[in-house]
């Protein structure tokens, strides 16, 4: 029997690609973490600049034009004579508008752009942007006058907006398209999974560049044979996916069917957040699926965007401000409880009055946690090594009292003022156990997303101390996917009330 020769399916190293060039064969390298300071964002080519394009600001631009236009249509049939009553009515209906179009998402970027497609959605927002200004005219009325009167001129006004809105969006979409059909604006992109779906998808954004996905290759450990010549080249397995995304300036990825197990996608999916790419996965049982207006669309195929992670939203610049003010503003109210435990702990026994020990951080990065000293000296070896003390010997009286008030913990204030720790995160381990703990436990390398903190979702759930792992990995990385700055408060306001009630260690 004659052996069918099946073509040679390549396994490259994950460079950037340029053109037609084609990638050297060499082994893929280990994956290094990022050094301090380096940028997250993938790289950017000098010929790709107008890849930043965006379509949010394109669209807020031209909505604002739109409520401009509007007004000046407005002037032009009712002339100067009733000015500016009816102006401002619709100035308050073309804000209310743009607020309405922000909350309901159509200023987010999309694959598929149709006016006609946005049609019921925008004028179901004008209906309720109506309400709301004639509510609010309304309320103002009885303020002030105390009379209110329909302005029929209004009304066109916020006719004339609509329909300039509908129309200038109409043109806004058409000229995207058009850059992103001639390659103007084009973001690099990866398929994840090189099976039959994932060459599919492969070649749909390639034959249609309207979409703005430009394909580089396929990322998978274990790419299906096939006798069919693959588009585009197998960059490598899992083990090259940061390498991929930093130095080949991948913008997208597009998780299609693979033969990685679901934990092994989710890791990798991580990985992507983390280096700030925009994620589109392919349903299962796509055929079956329906298109909701939540979802994207490439030729036929429904495209699920992964919600951005939290640490990517403008609402985590927040987080940090928080954290300065409060820690800065703690530190300067609690001074003198500060310098009465310094002195406490000072005239307890032998020994500094702060405990410094190294624990790892973001990114994996290590920093130097401070704490007041609630035991007697150990060797720098066994502090770094040994895990629960809870029940040592050698805590001290003082020690046992700042340990069960959570008052040791006060000068990590300083760690979260130079920016090594937040208020609220994960809690920051020891390097000796943060290498043991990632072999063991497949979610807890994921927990160094975010920046560690003074208390934590875990923590406050009694997970301190001698408990599981596993649950703290799985409270952090659930407080990580699902962060807001109300978390973020209730998590602070149940620390107060443990470390009142004092249900410390």
């Amino acid at each position: 029997m004659t052996k069918s020769l099946k073509p040679p399916q390549p396994r490259v190293e994950a460079f950037p690609l340029t053109g037609a060039e084609a990638p050297a064969r060499v082994a893929p390298p280990s994956v290094r973490p990022l050094a301090r300071g380096e940028s997250t964002r993938p790289a950017r080519r000098r010929w790709a600049r107008i890849t930043r394009f965006s379509v949010r600001p394109l669209l807020v631009a031209l909505d604002v034009a739109a409520v401009v236009v509007g007004i000046a249509l407005l002037q032009l049939a009712v002339g100067d004579v009733e000015l500016p009553g009816p102006a401002i009515k619709t100035l308050v209906f073309g804000a209310f508008y743009l607020l309405c179009l922000w909350a309901g998402g159509l200023y987010r970027s999309r694959l598929s752009l149709s006016a006609l497609d946005d049609l019921p959605a925008l004028a179901g927002r004008a209906l309720a942007a109506a309400a709301l200004s004639t509510v609010t005219q309304i309320a103002w009325a009885e303020l002030t006058s105390g009379v209110y009167t329909v302005s029929f001129p209004a009304l066109g006004g916020a006719l004339a907006v609509t329909v300039a809105l509908v129309l200038f969006r109409a043109a806004g979409y058409a000229v995207v398209r058009r850059l992103r059909a001639h390659g103007l604006v084009a973001h690099r992109t990866l398929v994840l999974g090189a099976g039959r779906v994932g060459n599919r998808v492969a070649e749909v954004l390639r034959a249609h560049p309207e979409y703005g996905l430009r394909p580089v290759g396929f990322l998978d450990a274990d790419p299906p044979e096939t006798t069919q010549p693959r588009i585009l080249p197998v960059l490598g397995g899992p083990e090259v996916l940061s390498r991929v995304l930093v130095q080949g300036g991948v913008r997208t990825v597009v998780v299609a069917f693979s033969s990685m197990k679901e934990s092994e996608m989710v890791s990798l999916i991580r990985t992507c957040d983390r280096l700030s790419c925009e994620l589109f996965v392919v349903p299962r049982l796509f055929e079956l699926h329906q298109v909701e207006n939540s979802m994207d669309t490439a030729w036929g195929f429904p495209l699920v965007r992964l919600r951005r992670a939290t640490y990517r939203s403008r609402a985590w610049a927040m987080k940090r401000a928080m954290d300065v003010l409060v820690s800065g503003l703690t530190i300067v109210f609690l001074a003198p409880v500060l310098a009465l435990v310094a002195l406490a702990v000072r005239l307890d026994g032998k020994g500094g009055i702060l405990f410094r020990q190294e624990r790892v951080g973001v990114d994996g990065h290590h920093f130097e946690l401070l704490k007041f000293r609630s035991l007697r000296p150990a060797t720098e070896t066994e502090s770094q090594t040994m895990w629960n003390i809870g029940e040592d010997p050698r805590v001290t009286r003082v020690g046992r009292f700042l340990r069960k008030t959570s008052l040791d913990e006060l000068p990590q204030l300083f760690n979260i003022l130079r920016g090594d720790m937040s208020l609220v995160g994960p809690r920051p381990e020891r390097p000796h156990f943060v290498s043991q703990f990632r072999t063991r436990y497949p979610s807890y390398e994921a927990r160094h997303r975010v920046p560690s903190g003074l208390t934590g979702w875990a923590q406050v759930h009694g997970l301190r101390g001698d408990t599981s792992i596993a649950d703290r990995a799985r409270f952090d990385n659930y407080y990580i996917e699902n962060w807001s700055l109300w978390l973020d408060v209730k998590i602070l306001l149940r620390t107060v009330s443990s470390v009142v009630r004092g249900t410390g260690r």
